[in-house]
């Protein structure tokens, strides 16, 4: 259950929209395959928030319950490509943020 919040910097929002919104499908994709979960699992939410201007443009936030196969390793390496494919399309900088939640108090009503 990846769960993804993109934090874009109000004053770029308008003309990094386009080319997130594009890139959307494809980010669910990479981090469906990469982090083992259906689609169905996976949330998206993109928002724009006033920031200050020596921040970076996106602050990216993945949230993900904790499995055998989603070592340290293997999370800094999608945080790196989270990273990438958002810096490359929208010409922001990008800082990335993976929390693991605690599975035994996380409590999910869909």
């Amino acid at each position: 259950m990846p769960n993804v919040k993109l934090y874009i910097d109000d004053s770029r929002y308008a003309e990094a929209r386009p080319r997130i919104s594009a890139l959307l499908p494809g980010l669910r994709d990479m981090l469906c395959a990469r982090l083992e979960v259906d689609r169905a699992a996976c949330q998206l939410a993109v928002l724009p928030v006033l920031a200050l201007p020596d921040q970076p443009g996106i602050n990216a936030e993945l949230h993900v319950l904790p499995r055998a196969s989603r070592s340290r390793d293997r999370l800094e390496a999608v945080a790196a490509e989270l990273r990438t494919l958002l810096a490359q399309d929208s010409g922001l900088t990008v800082a990335v943020r993976i929390v693991t939640l605690d599975a035994a108090t996380y409590v999910a009503l869909k």
